[in-house]
């Protein structure tokens, strides 16, 4: 007896279609699979055994044959349970129902019962491509999997609902398209909670309108950690294919929630400096993402960023240019995105109070040299801007007057955002942060004052070209800001003063 059940695999970030073949024939009893099965799809034997055995069906006394196919492709996890499952009732003919369309992916235990699985979105998208018209999927991954239109998805709690469906006993019905809420920030830190620190907010501002990376520099208490932290609060909304981009990364690594199946708020991620480098950039045996994935089309924040190991850090580098991370392992070679911004904070010494106004540094030179070299010069051009935070003043402290909301910041940096939305769409270029250098001389036009002061400028401070190239795009989003179509004298004397560390650089 013979039978074939589509089911669907994952290896990082792509979905692959995987058919479930099976043959019962007479001979010694066993049960094998083959076709490339890692050791948890290996102990699916058990769980189907028992499972079967929960629904009142017994498990056949005969030769079972279970075949992957693609059987050279590596199978992994306990997503193709289900499929098992259905493939060995289909054999034995105890359905009637033809499952010709269908496809099913979940993880059985030992009671029947079907449990909820990594990594359902990839999987559906990929079921919409090949035509699949229904997928039965865990009750849990329902929502999650429902976000895609075009297919009858079902929700299955256990194998009882499975064989009576097929049998017409109780027909399941299919799941009503998810529709994700639009975000809400009712719960985000404010920046009406930060007294002061005009010079912060502004940068930070031009840093989210743009999409740039931005270094904040000050002793400590000065409030760069609660700056950073209310980042999210003026980010501009995910579009729905960033939303489904980013829910895809979240999915495999199983950090979605069953009530918001799709993210629709940019992720933050503000790892520890302990973290190690497999931790950042993503690893493992099969590779998964990273901090710097979890992060796409979001913001990654780097807290005491000086802290970290060295070498860690230098990973970034590749990523922040390539806006894409690649992991090769033993079982193969995974790319995962990672289009992110970047925000640093560091004291600028050991003991935090060098340049302080009225604390008296406790460093030597040296220390203080080899602390600011913990950030290496590549890595510090990356940084679009480079922020100094001064020390909160008393007057700024103890004012009554009402600081301006993330709310008002916000529209302006989605009106900024609009801006460039219209200028590229005809590119793949998404914010000012991502123009490439083809596109840098016609999308970041300067009048003749703007481009005599930049001449001046990288004289001056022996710019590279990255850091030339940087100062131009943040010129672009000042100017984006002030509703200018062209680059003008302010909007690059702005840019320049956020990249204070390249004259410390040169000296």
């Amino acid at each position: 007896m013979f039978s074939k059940i589509a089911s669907l695999g994952l290896f990082g970030l792509n979905a692959f279609p995987v058919d479930v073949e099976i043959d019962i024939s007479r001979g010694q009893p066993q049960f094998d699979i083959v076709g490339l099965p890692d050791t948890v799809v290996k102990e699916s034997r058990d769980r189907i055994r028992a499972a079967l055995r929960a629904c009142d069906v017994s498990f056949p006394v005969a030769a079972v044959m279970v075949n992957l196919a693609p059987a050279d492709t590596k199978k992994s996890g306990s997503v193709h349970d289900m499929a098992i499952f259905m493939a060995i009732l289909r054999a034995m003919r105890m359905i009637n129902d033809d499952t010709d369309g269908c496809a099913f992916i979940g993880e059985l235990s030992l009671n029947g019962d079907v449990r909820s699985i990594n990594g359902v979105l990839p999987m559906m998208i990929l079921a919409r491509e090949l035509g699949i018209k229904s997928v039965f999927v865990p009750y849990g991954n329902a929502r999650e999997a429902s976000v895609i239109k075009g297919i009858d998805v079902y929700a299955v709690k256990n194998g009882e609902e499975l064989i009576n469906h097929f049998r017409n006993v109780k027909k399941l019905t299919p799941c009503e398209n998810y529709i994700p809420p639009e975000p809400e920030y009712n719960e985000v830190l404010d920046f009406a909670d930060v007294k002061g620190q005009q010079f912060a907010k502004r940068a930070l501002e031009i840093a989210a309108a743009g999409g740039h990376n931005a270094l904040l520099i000050g002793s400590p208490g000065s409030g760069k950690s609660m700056l950073a932290k209310r980042m999210p609060s003026i980010l501009p909304p995910l579009t729905f294919d960033e939303s489904l981009e980013t829910t895809k990364i979240h999915s495999i690594s199983g950090l979605l929630s069953p009530d918001s199946p799709i993210i629709t708020k940019r992720p933050f991620r503000s790892p520890h400096h302990t973290i190690s480098s497999a931790g950042l950039a993503g690893g493992g045996t099969i590779p998964k993402p990273g901090e710097v994935s979890l992060a796409h089309n979001g913001l990654l924040f780097l807290d005491e960023i000086a802290e970290f190991n060295k070498h860690t850090l230098e990973i970034l580098r590749q990523p922040i240019e390539d806006r894409c991370v690649t992991i090769s392992r033993a079982a193969g070679t995974v790319t995962y995105p990672c289009t992110f911004m970047l925000i640093g904070a560091m004291n600028p010494c050991p003991c935090g109070y060098y340049g302080h106004p009225t604390r008296k540094c406790t460093c030597s030179p040296k220390k203080i040299i080899e602390y600011q070299q913990k950030i290496s010069g590549p890595l510090l051009d990356r940084f679009d801007l480079h922020i100094d935070v001064a020390p909160a003043e008393f007057r700024h402290l103890s004012s009554d007057k009402k600081e301006e909301s993330s709310e008002a910041v916000r529209k302006r940096v989605i009106a900024a955002r609009a801006m460039q939305l219209e200028r590229f769409k005809d590119t793949s270029i998404t914010c000012n942060a991502l123009i490439t250098d083809s596109y840098l001389q016609q999308f970041c036009t300067m009048d003749k004052e703007a481009k005599d002061l930049l001449d001046r400028i990288f004289r001056a401070f022996s710019l590279t070209g990255r850091a030339y190239a940087r100062i131009l795009k943040t010129s672009r989003t000042i100017a984006d800001l002030d509703g200018a179509e062209i680059i003008e004298k302010n909007h690059i004397a702005e840019a320049a003063q956020y990249r204070t560390k390249d004259d410390e650089q040169k000296n």
